[in-house]
């Protein structure tokens, strides 16, 4: 996948592509979401509940783009993406 697919194409679209599950939980106003990549390769998604469209949009193209290894620019302040 290329940078530009990854920022520009419909999140829905790059969702359905690479099979992702998004799950959607009560969560604590600082978690903006996070990946889990199960044993056999495939990515699920957690989605906080209530939170702003934009905010999963930011939060979900960056957690494919390190799931998927394509460099991004750096995220906007306060996001921040770790890996455990």
């Amino acid at each position: 996948m290329s940078r530009s697919n990854l920022l520009t194409s419909p999140l829905s679209d790059l969702l359905a592509e690479y099979c992702v599950e998004v799950v959607e939980v009560e969560a604590d106003r600082r978690f903006t979401g996070g990946t889990f990549q199960r044993p056999d390769g495939s990515l699920l998604f957690v989605r906080p509940a209530g939170r702003p469209v934009a905010e999963w949009e930011i939060t979900a193209r960056a957690l494919l783009g390190r799931a998927l290894r394509v460099t991004l620019p750096p995220l906007p302040a306060p996001f921040e993406v770790t890996e455990l």
